[in-house]
């Protein structure tokens, strides 16, 4: 298999503290990879290694067969990378912003022109072309920052976490432009803290402390979860899971929307363990039933074993 990303014992540290931990990482050429983890994980400190923002301590990665160390000139043209704070001009329009990026790439005159008008088009921001972007919402800013960021026709695209404060529908319409672009051959390592995104993916990965702790494909995620799992829906739910976090009996209790997702080893011992409980303090399930575990109750899970 081709890899366009090959991360290989690669170590970042900031003197005493550990971002980057010996991590090992394969992107194949035209995967779209989402890459979940907590704040100060090292997801960032990742992407900016691979675009030559930073340098590694230790290690090496490979972007399609390019040394990070000796041969960044030749991954730049390559590299399409989008930073949490995409620095648009807000008093150039829309179609000026597409202009000046063409510019700071290199596009050719005679192309510029014709990749603005299908970046457009594509992005659905042509109506939009003369507004000053200053003025466009957040989900037209981040269109238009990928949009700047595609003017080069990139072969792999660094994202990092592109939808974060973005209404849900725009991040809808931002995943549908991603998934076209994956189709298209386009290789995407994506950030996000977004549990919904990364099933959107064709891979997923976690990552905790500088290192992955799993990874694989959104519908084997599931299987990673070793443990039983009960969906507990109750009146108080937030009463009830703190009387429940506090049961030695129960692996882990935590709060899903207004449901509450118990782990155990038991189904019949957790069942009696959570009944008693509730009704200890004058309360009752409405509902209790098994589910399978999703890709955030996984990540809560490696987590929790990480820590």
């Amino acid at each position: 298999m081709s890899f366009d990303i090959d991360i290989a014992n690669l170590t970042k540290k900031y003197g005493d503290t550990v971002a980057l931990a010996n991590m090992d990482l394969q992107v194949a050429e035209g995967e779209m990879l989402g890459l979940i983890g907590p704040d100060g994980a090292g997801k960032t400190t990742l992407l900016r290694i691979l675009c030559g923002l930073l340098s590694p301590s230790a290690g090496d990665c490979r972007i399609a067969g390019y040394s990070i160390r000796t041969q960044m000139h030749k991954i730049r043209t390559l590299l399409g990378y989008m930073p949490q704070r995409f620095s648009l001009y807000p008093d150039l329009t829309v179609a000026e912003n597409l202009r000046f990026f063409a510019r700071l790439f290199n596009v050719p005159a005679l192309e510029q022109r014709q990749r603005s008008e299908r970046l457009l088009q594509f992005s659905r921001l042509a109506p939009f072309a003369a507004r000053r972007a200053q003025a466009l919402s957040g989900g037209m800013k981040q269109k238009l920052a990928l949009s700047c960021t595609l003017i080069h026709t990139p072969k792999i695209l660094l994202l990092d976490e592109p939808t974060t404060g973005v209404d849900p529908v725009s991040r809808i319409e931002f995943w549908r432009i991603l998934q076209e672009l994956s189709s298209q051959g386009v290789t995407i390592l994506v950030t996000t803290p977004y549990m919904d995104e990364a099933s959107k993916c064709d891979r997923v990965a976690f990552i905790s402390g500088g290192s992955i702790l799993a990874q694989d494909a959104p519908h084997n995620i599931p299987a990673l979860f070793r443990h039983v799992l009960l969906e507990l829906y109750c009146d108080q739910h937030v009463r009830a899971a703190d009387i429940l976090q506090q049961s030695p009996d129960l692996l882990s209790v935590h709060i899903f929307g207004n449901r509450i997702h118990v782990a155990g080893e038991d189904e019949k011992k957790m069942r009696h363990k959570i009944n008693q409980l509730l009704a200890g303090s004058g309360m009752r399930p409405v509902s209790l039933k098994r589910i399978q575990a999703s890709i955030e109750d996984v990540f809560v899970e490696l987590l929790k074993n990480a820590a």
